[in-house]
């Protein structure tokens, strides 16, 4: 293609010169991608902020699953559960407990930190779908921290 705009051609191809050098705009990775070049201590606030972010979110996600959400179990107690939490096993030593929200963030962190279910049991197959959904993300989320820390030390 000839023409005012010329030949369109990468900035590092050897026939095209660039008002800046080769050098500095290939190196940066803002000219590319549009994104900045994480340090460590950015690239670690970042992964807890998503990894936070997981655990707050998956946990509103199963308490508003759970028996239909927190309106109907204050409704309906005995709806089917879709978390078995270990209070559960014995009623009569733990009269009218009903999880809250802070179970289900506890039951979040946990699943989150373990990649699996510690003390709650999923009984149905949507919250199993989901606590592998959760985990998935915190595995994913590790493995690309630690792969890129592992780039940032090289």
């Amino acid at each position: 293609m000839n023409g005012a705009s010329g030949p369109s051609r990468s900035p590092c191809s050897r026939s095209w010169r660039p008002r800046t050098s080769c050098r500095s705009s290939c190196s940066s990775t803002t000219s590319w991608r549009g994104g900045l070049k994480a340090g460590g201590h950015q690239l670690i606030l970042s992964a807890v902020v998503i990894w936070l972010t997981n655990v707050v979110v998956f946990a509103l996600w199963f308490w508003e699953i759970d028996r239909g959400g927190p309106d109907r179990r204050a409704r309906d107690p005995d709806a089917p559960a879709d978390f078995w939490f270990p209070h559960m096993s014995e009623p009569a030593a733990h009269p009218g407990w009903a999880p809250n929200f802070v179970d289900y963030l506890y039951l979040s962190y946990t699943n989150s930190t373990a990649l699996s279910p510690t003390d709650t049991m999923p009984m149905t197959t949507r919250v199993k779908l989901l606590m592998m959904g959760q985990s998935i993300t915190s595995l994913i989320t590790v493995l690309l921290v630690a792969s890129r820390a592992v780039n940032i030390l090289h």
